[in-house]
């Protein structure tokens, strides 16, 4: 069987060994260390892009947790409600969940595929009516395609209701040349393993002041006061990022610029293959004022087509072992969902059905591009439903 094409797999720089040995050499394997505080200063100086803006980096154990702790910090609980974007991936809006908190999902717009401004006001406006002020908003820069924050944060700012910032696939995307990460109240982002940047698993919540992420680390460090012995006056949680595992993401941060010059130029390849396939359309920056890491390059189905679909590309590169995969099922279709609000119409179920994320891998050879780009134009030359 020929090699396994992964859809996006970790891809080391040379230098994460380094700083892990220096990790071992020094006894420091621990969830604390030179390489936490090196990795969040890293992080912080990244998106600071040469400026220093305020921001604060909590390195933690996935973005999940940061997210977890942003709506903590948010004020939220039990009995409360909280927008989240539809078209997601479950971990954007699983922690709302565990604060026994309620979503209010929200429509995609085409142009970013994200967030709708349009339903995300109309749904404000009748939770207010309801006599339900949302406690916040997760918009997310799905695939690595910023949202349109502007009209997002103003429609926030405008009811007063903060924004949490799901930067989970956006590390290396910018709009208005602002590096995504620093648009919200808070900003998550993850270093799981197909991320652009790996730490194995990891993740880091974006504060906007000292007193914010000093909260976030006692938080992630089950909340213990200051005292000699273990107390506790709040629930904490075991959230904060290792030593070795920052290690490798100092290493990582040392190669993000190649690596997102690697996965867009990934999406240029993409967009050669399918120039004169009209049936597909490869999503694209909708203007200048976005710059998108194309983490995942994302290619739609005309939903007119009698003779292609996105299945039936999925499945035929499957058969030449080149995994593929459907946008994200929305969340207001999952069944663990099936009871939470949902503002829109079809556009992220559609979505769904039309859409095809197809390998990124900033590690991708020229082997393995030629056998993605073979495999397409078989597909379309057959016209294999």
């Amino acid at each position: 069987m020929k090699p396994k094409i992964w859809l996006s797999s970790p891809h080391m720089g040379g230098n994460e060994q380094k700083y892990i040995n220096e990790a071992f050499q020094e006894n420091w394997i621990a969830p604390l260390g030179p390489n936490v505080s090196g990795f969040e200063d890293d992080i912080k100086e990244y998106l600071d892009n040469g400026v220093d803006n305020g921001f604060e980096v909590a390195a933690l154990s996935s973005g999940t947790a940061a997210l977890h702790l942003a709506l903590i910090l948010l004020g939220v609980e039990r009995g409360d409600e909280v927008i989240c974007q539809s078209m997601t991936f479950a971990a954007s809006a699983n922690p709302i969940v565990y604060l026994g908190a309620t979503p209010v999902f929200i429509d995609s717009e085409k142009d970013t595929l994200n967030l709708s401004p349009e339903f995300l006001e109309e749904a404000i406006k009748d939770r207010l009516e309801k006599g339900k002020k949302p406690k916040a908003i997760i918009a997310v820069h799905l695939y690595g395609m910023p949202y349109k924050v502007d009209e997002i944060n103003e429609i926030a700012a405008r009811y007063e209701i903060p924004v949490i910032e799901d930067s989970a696939e956006a590390l290396g995307s910018s709009y208005k040349g602002h590096k995504c990460g620093t648009f919200g109240d808070f900003s998550i982002l993850s270093f799981n393993g197909n991320k652009i940047i790996t730490t194995s698993g990891g993740g880091a919540l974006v504060c906007k002041s000292k007193e914010y992420k000093k909260k976030t680390v006692f938080l992630a460090t089950q909340a213990r006061d200051a005292a000699p012995h273990y107390q506790h006056s709040e629930i904490g949680y075991n959230y904060r990022l290792s030593n070795i595992c920052a290690g490798i993401g100092r290493g990582q941060m040392e190669v993000l610029d190649e690596r997102v010059k690697l996965r867009r130029k990934m999406h240029t390849f993409y967009k050669e293959i399918f120039a004169n396939i009209s049936d597909v359309n490869v999503h694209n920056e909708p203007g200048n004022d976005y710059f998108c890491n194309h983490w995942l390059t994302v290619v739609r189905f005309n939903d007119k087509s009698a003779t292609f679909s996105r299945e039936g590309l999925r499945l035929h590169l499957e058969k030449e072992n080149i995994e593929s995969r459907p946008l994200w099922k929305p969340m207001h279709m999952q069944p663990v969902f099936k009871d939470a609000p949902f503002y829109g119409e079809k556009e992220a179920e559609n979505l769904f059905d039309e859409g095809l994320c197809l390998p990124s891998g900033s590690n991708l050879g020229n082997e393995d591009q030629r056998r993605i780009a073979a495999s397409i134009k078989q597909y379309f030359n057959k016209g294999i439903l």
